[in-house]
């Protein structure tokens, strides 16, 4: 058999070098035919054994490497996972959880969803799933995910531990779809004005959004606040039909060109439900895609205006390749310009990704993101928006129309090493744990719990117990004296979503945000 091939590859090299020569063959045929003879030529005749899958696999990223830093090779598995927030649900038995110590404590049981029906509460403690132990075994988070993941109608038995005596139970629960919310909050910011704050556009993005707006329409907001914050975009479908809703009949939205893929533009519907209120549109560095398709929209068409910093600059168009094991590659195809003519995407260097993910660190070490007069534009990067003839700049990402500077003596150090080393999650799971039935009858509703409650020291105390724990402790009383606002404020929105949801987490936090402070100051 080994004859075989070894004849067969000696016949093929002089026929290839003839067709090389020949011009009846393309330069894509050639450079097939070359690669097909490598493969085969490594795979038959190398001296030791070959990964043939893992060959391929580096030749197809090393092909992409040469190209644009958004060009990329995911195998079946990382593709699964990849699409799996983006898709809006999977199946699963619907519960929010966190990690304490070794146990996983359910924040939240998905409303209406598997776990609620058997009888599943916030502050259970799964300990085993089909009889085998998850708690106190060190088991890695993703494996404890695999095994309550599974197919929809599927049943997975659960241990549970309830209460402080810590009285066993067990639950069989039906796996079925659980729903991927992308819209984080949406709560009343200000008499009359909404906030929605948006993760991720993925394919039930636009319904949600739908919701939401209608929602806060009911309790009275006229003028919206968009939160796209470190929202990193999605589905580019889902980003102008959101953007549709903000803007009249057949006002661009955003339009596409590449080399070899047509000109094609992307309109308003004119159905949109929020077409006359004003908008304040929320940015940072971590804001890309199809968070920039939208805040471009209605920065050039000007809907509203932009608070925050320069957004990431991610403007390239990619078109998903299923190849036939599930893997995918995603190759850039053209590029996102807004309805002025700016050009989303920030300029790279082909085959130079390190440099491209430095980016952001380097608007930090240039200035950027913390002092405006660090800024500077060229004339030749100055556009005018379509209605008012603003000057808006290209570029590379969506510059705001007023710039909030990062914060950086926000978090101490203190603050920092608390969240890294998970002291401050431990110590809300356990005191609420303790206090939720006792929170729940003194603040029945969570508008008086906002106005109300001040998180107490005992909180406090069990944070900085858990860091010392930890090896995290402050270096002097001036830098815990720092910390304690931000600390206080943090513990009470987290108790806040204990006790009801994400919305009322974002009511609390957002209290000392700087870009919604400055989107309410404008909306005034």
């Amino acid at each position: 058999m080994k004859k075989t091939l070894w004849a067969a590859l000696l016949l093929c090299l002089p026929a290839f070098a003839n067709a090389q020569k020949k011009s009846g063959m393309s330069e894509i045929e050639l450079s097939m035919r070359k690669l097909s003879m490598a493969q085969l030529a490594i795979s038959s005749l190398y001296v030791d054994s070959v990964d043939t899958e893992k060959l391929t696999e580096d030749a197809i990223n090393g092909m992409l490497s040469e190209l644009d830093p958004h060009s990329s090779y995911t195998d079946a598995e990382e593709t699964r996972k990849m699409n799996e927030p983006l898709k809006g649900n999977f199946d699963g038995i619907g519960v929010q959880f966190n990690m304490l110590e070794d146990t996983l404590m359910v924040i939240q049981p998905v409303a209406k969803g598997p776990s609620e029906k058997v009888g599943i509460i916030a502050g259970d403690r799964i300990v085993s799933v089909n009889d085998t132990a998850i708690a106190g075994v060190k088991m890695a988070r993703d494996e404890i995910m695999r095994r309550l993941r599974g197919p929809r109608g599927t049943t997975v038995r659960l241990g549970v531990m309830r209460g402080p005596a810590r009285e066993r139970l067990e639950f069989n629960v039906t796996r079925d779809k659980i729903p991927v919310s992308t819209v984080d909050a949406a709560f009343m910011a200000a008499p009359g004005v909404g906030l929605i704050r948006l993760s991720s556009f993925g394919s039930t993005s636009h319904d949600e959004m739908q919701k939401a707006i209608k929602d806060l329409q009911a309790k009275g907001m006229k003028d919206l606040i968009l939160d796209l914050q470190q929202n990193g975009g999605g589905y580019m479908d889902a980003a102008t039909n959101i953007a549709s809703e903000f803007l009249p009949k057949n006002d661009l939205i955003v339009y596409t060109k590449g080399l070899r893929t047509p000109y094609k533009e992307f309109r308003a519907q004119g159905q949109g439900l929020f077409r006359e209120g004003r908008i304040v549109v929320l940015v940072d560095e971590y804001s890309a895609s199809a968070s920039e398709i939208v805040t471009g929209a209605i920065q050039d068409q000007d809907r509203g205006l932009v608070v925050g910093r320069r957004t990431f600059g991610k403007g390239l168009v990619q078109k998903p390749f299923i190849l036939p094991d599930g893997s995918m590659i995603r190759l850039t195809v053209a590029r996102y310009y807004t309805p002025s003519g700016r050009c989303i995407q920030k300029p790279y260097t082909k085959g130079d990704k390190k440099d491209y993910d430095m980016d952001v660190i380097d608007r930090y070490n240039h200035g950027e993101l913390t002092n405006a007069d660090s800024i500077h534009f060229p004339d030749s990067l100055k556009f005018k928006t379509l209605r008012k003839g603003r000057t808006v700049y290209g570029g590379g990402g969506i510059m705001p129309d007023y710039f909030i500077p990062l914060d950086t003596t926000r978090y101490t150090r203190l603050h920092r090493e608390l969240t890294a080393k998970g002291a401050i999650v431990n110590a809300d799971l356990k005191f609420i744990e303790k206090n939720r039935k006792k929170f729940q009858r003194e603040y029945p509703t969570f508008e008086q719990f906002k106005a109300d409650f001040d998180t107490p020291q005992e909180l406090i105390d069990l944070v900085l117990a858990e860091g010392e724990k930890a090896g995290v402790k402050p270096k002097d009383d001036e830098e815990l004296q720092q910390t304690l606002p931000e600390l206080r404020l943090q513990m009470k929105a987290l108790i806040a979503r204990d006790i009801w949801d994400m919305s009322e987490y974002f009511a609390v936090i957002y209290e000392n945000n700087p870009c919604v402070r400055k989107a309410l100051e404008l909306l005034k």
